[in-house]
């Protein structure tokens, strides 16, 4: 299995406002290849909002993003990292396949080819089913089938357990443990308890980054 280059994610002095009220300030971490970061706090504590500035889809108040030593935006940073949020970001009048092959020309090819990534997330003769009749779980795995299939060292997942059941949930972690291992990063938010014993994972409470 071919291993991604090395990278390092480094966030300095991170700070956010919404309305006039903090969200966060004074944030600093960084993510190296193999490493896992979880994202805590209570609603509206600015989580999806701070995945939302990594993804470059809202400016921070201040600090700065870094990708090996670059400020975000002068590196390939953006090319580096996947994003799957709430939505699924699937086009749901296209078949199954037709999805994974128009994600497929809009990045690098990824460590599995769509037959082999529908087979990780179970969706193993689906390939002609319209994703508007997926259940939602299966539209999750579906989201996830993407990140396979593309070249991303960087995941970033906003409650990815969503709409899944215990098999789903274990079927994400799994594949978040095999991207690690690989040299891999992810960083998400979940309200499902994680343990990954082999990996390094750190853990960001954003309640107390006032």
């Amino acid at each position: 299995m071919e291993h991604l280059q090395p990278a390092m994610l480094e966030v300095a002095d991170l700070s956010c406002r919404r309305d006039d009220r903090p969200l966060f300030s004074g944030l600093s971490f960084g993510l190296r290849p193999g490493q896992v970061l979880l994202l805590e706090g209570s609603n509206g504590s600015g989580k999806t909002t701070l995945l939302r500035i990594l993804c470059g889809f809202r400016e921070a108040d201040g600090g700065e993003i870094y990708w090996s030593g670059r400020p975000a935006a002068e590196s390939s940073y953006f090319a580096d990292m996947a994003y799957v949020g709430h939505a699924d970001g699937t086009k749901k009048e296209l078949t199954v396949l037709e999805n994974l092959r128009f994600a497929l020309a809009l990045s690098q090819p990824g460590q599995y080819g769509i037959d082999q990534a529908l087979q990780k997330v179970q969706l193993s003769g689906y390939d002609d089913n319209p994703v508007q009749s997926l259940s939602a779980g299966q539209k999750r795995r579906l989201s996830l089938a993407r990140l396979l299939i593309t070249r991303n060292i960087l995941w970033i997942l906003d409650e990815p357990f969503t709409s899944l059941d215990k098999q789903g949930m274990e079927l994400i972690e799994t594949l978040m443990d095999d991207h690690a291992k690989n040299g891999g990063m992810v960083i998400l938010t979940s309200h499902h308890d994680l343990t990954f014993p082999h990996l390094s994972l750190q853990r960001i409470h954003l309640d107390s980054c006032l």
